[in-house]
């Protein structure tokens, strides 16, 4: 027999015995296994959920940080001297020394001297002033040679007060187009350039909404690249454009009726980033830390002054690896500006854009990330004036959910 025996006092009237509550037991805990069972299964679907967002992010690249900007120099637009010029001057040599050099045509006055020995000694001075003759000639000819050659070289040289450029060769480029980090579908920028007009389409796709199209074209001027025409498709909505009216001074848009004072190398918003990329092409050692340059940057109904800060060399990691390039962020344009625009431009690429990412007011960030050309410049393409072969600018190899910039 037990040392302690416990027994149930026997149950009071009116009240269920024992055997009649057990049951309710098992009842109970089947119902809160199965909430606990539920809950467990969302919990794992929410991890399995969180876990590939990770693995969909692509190369991640650090936001930039935030310092206060220290201004070292700022520059404002302003004439340029295109490199491009040079190769024109080439059809100077048209005039070439070969023709004077058919003087020595007369030697074949040499079997001369047989006729007779006293008749060569008048014919010498004769044969010594056409030689002299063809030598002034010659002279005369190449002067206005060496003027021209000397005209251009003077033209393509730097002003005081003009800044280097050197346009992109034409190309196709491609983006990987991210938003917060997560892979979305790529983007291309098609560029182009025959020296005397340009034209640049940015295409970013966006699922369940449609493409984004922006669309700038115009010419190349006395300051750089000067748009005609600006124009923004979002999605299956009309396209919004910009009219850049160089006779009246004045942008023109279909969105208001408003026009606005058109000044001289105004940009839109997306032919800026080719102006940035052909001044720092053109003189990459001025843009140091600091140097901020303003552009005037036309909207779909509006424009307004872009501080351009250089921040410094930073690398990128793209699909492809790792790119050093250098770091331009836009400085607030008003007091309370929140929304920002920083640009990566890589030596190694021409300095074409390696990196471009927006951040909205509400966070959000929007970037478009190099991912390689679709095509290369034909060789004549390469070749037309205003151009600069991407290789010979390439550093040593050791060395919304809208884009609205």
């Amino acid at each position: 027999m037990p040392l302690f025996s416990f027994h149930r006092p026997p149950a009071a009237p009116g009240e269920p015995s024992a055997a009649a509550s057990a049951p309710d037991a098992p009842r109970r805990w089947g119902r809160w296994g199965r909430w606990v069972g539920a809950a467990l299964i969302v919990a794992a679907l929410h991890w399995s959920a969180m876990r590939w967002i990770e693995h969909a992010k692509q190369p991640a690249n650090r936001t930039p940080e935030q310092k206060p900007p220290v201004q070292v120099e700022l520059l404002t637009p302003k004439p340029v001297t295109p490199p491009a010029p040079v190769k024109p001057a080439a059809p100077a040599h048209v005039a070439r020394p070969a023709p004077p050099k058919a003087a020595p045509a007369p030697k074949p006055a040499a079997p001369a001297p047989v006729l007779s020995a006293a008749t060569p000694q008048p014919g010498e001075p004769a044969a010594a002033s056409g030689v002299a003759a063809s030598g002034a000639s010659a002279a005369s000819a190449s002067a206005p040679t060496g003027t021209a050659a000397a005209t251009a070289t003077a033209a393509s040289t730097p002003t005081a007060s003009g800044d280097k450029f050197s346009v992109p060769q034409t190309g196709d480029l491609r983006y990987d187009t991210l938003v917060n980090g997560v892979m979305n579908q790529t983007g291309t920028i098609r560029w182009t350039n025959d020296g005397q007009h340009y034209e640049m389409v940015v295409s970013i796709p966006l699922p369940f909404v449609g493409p984004y199209v922006y669309s700038s074209k115009g010419h190349i001027d006395a300051f750089g690249i000067a748009p005609e025409q600006y124009s923004e498709k979002r999605g299956r909505r009309a396209a919004d454009v910009a009219v850049f009216n160089r006779e009246t001074k004045q942008i023109v848009y279909t969105r208001t009726p408003n026009s606005q004072p058109l000044a001289d190398g105004a940009q839109d918003r997306f032919s800026v980033v080719m102006q940035l990329t052909s001044l720092v092409r053109g003189a990459p050692d001025v843009y140091k830390p600091g140097v901020t340059r303003q552009f005037s940057v036309a909207d779909n109904d509006s424009s307004e002054i872009w501080p351009m800060e250089t921040v410094g060399d930073e690398t990128v990691q793209t699909r492809d690896g790792f790119v050093t390039a250098r770091h331009f962020t836009r400085l607030p344009r008003r007091e309370g500006d929140r929304r920002k625009l920083d640009i990566w431009l890589a030596p190694a690429l021409g300095w074409l854009p390696a990196r471009i990412l927006q951040t909205e007011p509400n966070g959000m960030q929007i970037e478009m990330l190099w991912a390689g050309k679709l095509q290369a410049a034909s060789a004549a393409e390469n070749n037309a004036p205003g151009t600069t072969d991407a290789s010979e600018e390439t550093a040593p190899a050791a060395d919304d959910a809208t884009v609205r910039p």
